[in-house]
């Protein structure tokens, strides 16, 4: 969790595995998430059926 706060105010990409591994793991993470990726569309991650993709 720390590391998604940290990525979410300094805009840093925390990388594509730990989203997924973050997502695959606990789904109250899924919202923290997805708000991330509102923020940050240049990361190139989305969310398809349930599913990140990059």
């Amino acid at each position: 969790m720390q590391k998604l706060k940290v990525a979410g105010n300094s805009g840093q990409n925390p990388g594509f595995d730990f989203l997924q591994e973050c997502w695959n793991d606990d789904p109250a993470l899924q919202i923290v998430i997805k708000k991330l990726l509102v923020k940050f569309p240049q990361w190139g991650i989305a969310i398809m059926d349930r599913v990140l993709v990059a």
